[in-house]
């Protein structure tokens, strides 16, 4: 049994009290790792006297409400360095808020959360989560992930400071700070998210990279050699250097020149050492491993920490980092308040607008001036739909801002009305967004707007899916509303060929949990699948359109499209119990339609479900599905033009799909679909064979 009063005593008699708090951290570190027998101890050591500078003497951040609008976002982009996090919200006493934003009465992490580290059901995961742990602004797993996404937070920043701020009255004019590492230099995200943030000269955020020369597999020499510095310098960054990361003077004024700096984002080196203070400083297995007990008291004992101790915080540690923290920004917050109250009496129409993006709720009459399609044989793309949908809902909604992947002309992404513009260096008024060439970091920079108050969209051609699959999973993850529209949606890319023709990408979409993939049929269809997408506070939604025209249906003769609204209904239908049901999405939707009137003809009961959304369609109850999909109806024909995996579920062991099997191939679109079956002579000739097998 330790002798708490000796071990009190025996800290004393070390160090200055920073350096207390900062071994505090380091040892909550190793304890935490240690006992879970699992995680990365090394980074969040080599790291505590930056993270302890930054928030104990800068981080405008008030503990007894973490979710103030205008506090400064700190995003762990190393999220394998989680404890360094966690051990800082212990010790800054920051509250826990409930999913309502209600302060709960407990620590957002208790020591007793610390000692659960990474253990189920915990507030301390392996690696940071969104809305799982109060002080946590996004998830970061993924190398480069937190990077993206503090662009976006910046870029939120920004803009909603040019909506809302006004002479004496700043509502936003925030800092994000973030932590990352060599892996998030190495992946591409970062570079394209730190290349579109110096474009955009956003002087608001702030990198502070942990250059300690080590990944899990060895020295970076091995793999990474780059001058990161040149590199940043290059995009335009202010780069600044820290030679030691224990020097937190220094460190103080690398924090002071950022924000002396109006003009670019700044880029923080920060030399360490990982494991700092470990016998096994400088290896790579202190970066992915528990340090193991003889090396967690040898490196207690370099400190000057009772080796023994386990899970030790000096009661003064803690009071005086408490009190640092939330003395300056409670005091920031109260000013705010104070702003807020009197920005109400002279800006009513606007103190209410923020209201709403405070509380997460669209304004009244958002959907008022969206169109009605008429039914048109001939129809139009769904892009084409999407785009007018798109603008009649954003010149309503505010909060709506995004763009393309320098395909908006394309995508029909762009906000063309009136007093839009183009969200650039000399205009953060502008809701249009620019990503450039920039599919991943676009992702990752939508999510880390649309948890700044922002609706964040995102525009490609579905194909190019795979490059955003990390942001669009994480944005599942994290509960978070982005909406990630993707066009070009099959071979009817035609002559553009195999690598634009997306074939498995429906059904990878399809398969993230908690992501609402719709692929509507028509105009109609497309007019409830952005409500639905604007109506969901907590689902992201990929949005499937297509290139070409397709025939707008007649909605006298067929079902209303706010079926949409449950993931499948029934279109169209035939007296009695039908023969065959047959399934159809997106452009090949009317296709199915007419297949099913030609066979109504030839005295074949036939049924045609529009099953956009299976996310949608899965959370109805039973009976309501059954009611869609007959269980004594076997004979079921599925037909798009993606691949077929996942089709099973809805066609039944005895059913057929008219799907694709291959990566298609560079050709008009009459041909392509007359070479893979999506005729309706085709769907007439399979249906009828599957009826006769059914039987």
């Amino acid at each position: 049994m330790i002798d708490q009063r000796r071990t009190m005593s025996q800290v004393h008699e070390n160090g200055s009290a920073r350096r207390l708090a900062i071994d505090t951290i380091r040892t909550l570190a190793m304890d935490a790792v240690q006992a879970a027998n699992s995680g990365h101890p090394g980074t969040p050591m080599g790291l505590a006297p930056v993270g302890y500078t930054l928030w104990n003497d800068v981080l405008r951040f008030d503990p007894t409400a973490p979710d103030w609008p205008n506090r400064d976002r700190f995003v762990l982009s190393v999220g394998h360095a989680s404890m360094l996090l966690y051990a800082i919200l212990h010790l800054a006493g920051v509250q826990e808020l409930d999913g309502d934003g209600v302060q709960t009465g407990n620590p957002a992490v208790s020591l007793d959360d610390i000692k659960a580290f990474r253990q189920l059901d915990s507030k301390t995961p392996g690696h940071p989560e969104y809305r799982r742990t109060t002080g946590v602004e996004t998830t970061t797993g993924p190398l480069g992930q937190g990077c993206g996404n503090s662009v976006g937070m910046a870029i939120a920043a920004q803009a909603l400071g040019s909506r809302f701020n006004r002479p004496d009255f700043a509502l936003f004019d925030f800092n994000t700070y973030v932590f990352c590492g060599d892996g998030d230099m190495m992946e591409g995200v970062s570079g394209e998210a730190a290349s579109l943030a110096g474009h955009l000269a956003l002087s608001n955020l702030c990198w502070i990279y942990d250059s300690n020369s080590i990944s899990i597999e060895g020295s970076t020499e091995i793999a990474f050699t780059e001058d990161v510095a040149k590199r940043f310098a290059a995009y335009g960054w202010n780069v600044i250097h820290v030679a030691d990361a224990n020097d937190t003077v220094a460190v103080g004024e690398a924090l002071a020149g950022f924000a002396a700096t109006t003009d670019r984002p700044t880029f923080i080196i920060v030399h360490s050492v990982i494991g700092y203070g470990s016998p096994r400083a400088g290896l790579a297995s202190a970066h992915g491993e528990p340090l193991g007990m003889d090396n967690v008291r040898s490196t207690k004992r370099a400190y000057g920490w009772p080796e023994d101790a386990q899970f030790l915080v000096p009661p003064e540690v803690a009071a005086a980092f408490t009190a640092a923290v939330t003395g300056r920004g409670k005091s920031a917050r109260r000013e705010w308040e104070a702003r807020l109250a009197g920005y109400g009496e002279i800006f009513p129409e606007l103190a209410a607008e923020f209201e709403l993006l405070r509380r997460n709720e669209l304004p009244v009459g958002w959907n008022g001036g969206i169109p009605d399609f008429p039914a048109d044989a001939k129809g139009m793309a769904s892009r084409d739909a999407g785009g007018e949908v798109l603008n009649a809902i954003a010149s309503r909604v505010l909060a709506l801002m995004g763009g393309a992947a320098d395909l908006s002309p394309s995508t029909k992404t762009n906000l063309t009305f009136d007093g839009a513009g183009s969200f650039e260096p000399d205009d953060y008024a502008g809701r249009n967004m620019h990503f450039g060439v920039r599919e991943h970091a676009m992702g990752a920079i939508a999510n880390g707007m649309t948890v700044t108050y922002l609706r964040g969209y995102t525009g490609t051609f579905l194909v190019f899916a795979d490059y955003m699959r990390a942001p669009i999973r994480l944005a599942a993850i994290m509960a978070v509303p982005t909406i990630f529209i993707f066009t070009h949606d099959s071979i009817g890319v035609g002559e553009d060929g195999p690598t634009h023709q997306p074939i498995e990408h429906l059904a990878t979409l399809r398969a993230i949990p908690g992501l609402n993939t719709i692929r509507p049929g028509d105009a109609n269809e497309v007019v409830v699948a952005w409500k639905t997408a604007l109506m969901q506070t907590h689902v992201p939604t990929a949005m499937i359109l297509s290139r070409q025209a397709i025939p707008t249906l007649d909605r006298t003769r067929y079902a209303a499209a706010n079926g949409l609204t449950r993931g499948g209904y029934v279109l169209g239908d035939c007296e009695g119990i039908p023969e065959i049901v047959l399934i159809g999405t997106g452009s090949e939707l009317p296709m199915v339609v007419a297949a099913h009137e030609a066979l109504l003809v030839e005295g074949v009961r036939s049924r045609v479900v529009s099953l956009p959304s299976w996310y949608l369609f899965e959370q109805q109850d039973a009976a309501y599905r059954y009611k869609v999909f007959p269980r004594d109806v076997r004979a079921r024909l599925a037909v798009e033009q993606g691949g077929a995996f996942g089709w099973d579920r809805y066609v039944g062991s005895e059913g057929a799909t008219i799907t694709m099997s291959t990566f298609g191939a560079s050709a008009p679109l009459a041909e392509l679909q007359a070479r893979y079956g999506f005729t309706i002579e085709n769907i007439c000739a399979v249906a009828r064979d599957l009826i006769g097998k059914t039987r």
